[in-house]
């Protein structure tokens, strides 16, 4: 068995991992890359192998950067199916939707204003591509064990969001590696703790995190923050992932406005995907620690913004307020408005509640930019600006080497899903306190399992 890093290397985005057994080629993960220009171009080339020889997709999750680049490999001609769990391909069609729609009204309105150096604009898939997409998905309960095209494979849980699984496959000559996916927190207040991985060969680690770690609990902070702003009459904006950090972020708001903590202003969730995605906890209880009942309360006190109407309308109030709104990245959607607006006022703060990867506005504005580009034009950055670690639904470096400390050593454990600096990071923690031998794959590396 061979494996192929067609994304997700040297990258916190993009994930694709090809494993190959003789002529039959399964994919794990199918992403869409982000941030950096030079990665987003990558999403407009040729995929690296003719997609109608990859006869199956194994999906670990839902965010886009794992599950983004779908529709796209569909439209080059993959015609297998695409295995995930029931939450992950209900979670699949809220976000590949509205990733649609970001993109088609995008090149609309480059479009309209001229801004784009292509004529016309063009999305990189549409509705009606994910339409297609979404007829290729099949639903594999965890620790299912599937069949497909030689290769077994079976669901473990990894905590993070809503359906999403760490992955071990073996192949019909015996060689077995497993995929961490994106690695949960074990005191996730929302989400259960993520499962060990089981005794494989090789493993597949994400390092997002590596050379991080998250600082206890900042609810404190995020009261004191938002007090602080309403005391100057100024707003709030979270930028956040429509799935899980917006449900966190809620939760938390929540339970700060029940018990006082922060003054009574209206706390909006500007984001009908993520108003959703919220509505499935109820109908995946199980996948998370609230119960049918809980889930009911969870999101009191909070104002589901669902029309562009609305949302102009809490855009346009002066008196102070909080607006959650996706994306997390400030990469597209509603948020971008809400950015024009509040970021050229010095009593308005934004609050960054997690990881913003290279090249996006929120790590230009983390970086202490003064303006950045919205809509063809450059917006000055003249608020508060403020961020949250703890907030990320990703473990650090600690919680990935205790996790990993449940399973067998591995022969090789590859190193993924991160920044550089993060993945050498643990890199060097993995082998220093677990002892693991551990290797960071290159862009395109192929390395044959077998040897």
């Amino acid at each position: 068995m061979k494996i192929r890093f067609l994304g997700g290397t040297g990258t916190v985005t993009g994930s694709k991992y090809l494993l190959e057994e003789g002529e039959r080629r399964v994919l794990i993960d199918c992403g869409l890359f982000q941030g950096l220009k030079y990665l987003r171009l990558q999403n407009w080339a040729p995929f690296p192998v003719d997609a109608v020889s990859i006869k199956a997709v194994i999906l670990t999750h839902a965010h886009l950067d794992h599950s983004g680049y779908l529709p796209k490999l569909v439209k080059e001609g993959f015609n297998g199916f695409i295995y995930c769990t029931s939450a992950t391909r209900d979670l699949c069609r809220i976000l590949l939707f509205d990733s649609a729609m970001l993109m088609e009204e995008e090149a609309a309105f480059a479009n309209r204003h001229r801004y784009s150096k292509h004529s016309p604009a063009l999305p990189l898939y549409t509705k009606e591509d994910v339409e297609r997409t979404l007829t290729h998905f099949r639903i594999v309960s965890f620790h299912e064990k599937k069949e497909v095209e030689g290769f077994q494979f079976e669901f473990g849980r990894a905590g993070h969001i809503l359906g999403a699984a760490n992955v071990r496959v073996q192949s019909e000559g015996g060689t077995s590696i497993a995929f961490s996916g994106d690695v949960g927190r074990c005191n996730d207040p929302i989400m259960l703790s993520p499962e060990p991985l089981p005794a494989s060969d090789f493993f597949v680690v994400e390092s997002t995190y590596g050379d991080r770690s998250h600082i206890g609990d900042e609810t404190q902070k995020l009261s004191q923050l938002i007090g602080e702003t309403v005391a100057r009459r100024g707003s709030i904006l979270i930028p956040s992932f429509a799935v899980g950090r917006a449900q966190h972020l809620l939760y938390a708001l929540s339970e700060l406005k029940r018990k006082l903590l922060i003054p009574d202003v209206p706390i909006y969730l500007d984001s009908p995907m993520a108003t959703n995605v919220t509505d499935l906890y109820r109908d995946h209880v199980g996948e998370h620690r609230l119960t049918r009942e809980e889930c009911g309360h969870l999101f009191s006190g909070v104002k589901f913004v669902k029309s562009v109407e609305e949302s102009k309308m809490i855009a346009a109030k002066s008196a102070p307020r909080i607006i959650v709104s996706a994306s997390g990245m400030l990469s597209g959607g509603r948020v971008l408005h809400h950015l024009k607006d509040m970021a050229v006022k010095r009593e308005n703060t934004i609050i960054f509640p997690g990881y913003q990867a290279a090249g996006t506005r929120g790590a230009q504005i983390l970086n202490g930019a003064t303006e950045v580009k919205v809509h063809g034009m450059y917006v000055p950055v003249r608020c508060q600006i403020a961020y949250l670690d703890s907030f990320s639904a990703h473990a650090d470096c600690h919680e990935i080497t205790e996790w990993l400390g449940q399973s067998k050593a591995p022969k090789t454990c590859f190193i993924t899903h991160g920044e550089p600096s993060a993945s050498d990071a643990l890199r060097v923690r993995l082998n220093v306190m677990l002892n693991f031998d551990c290797t960071i794959p290159a862009p395109g590396e192929c390395i044959d399992l077998n040897k």
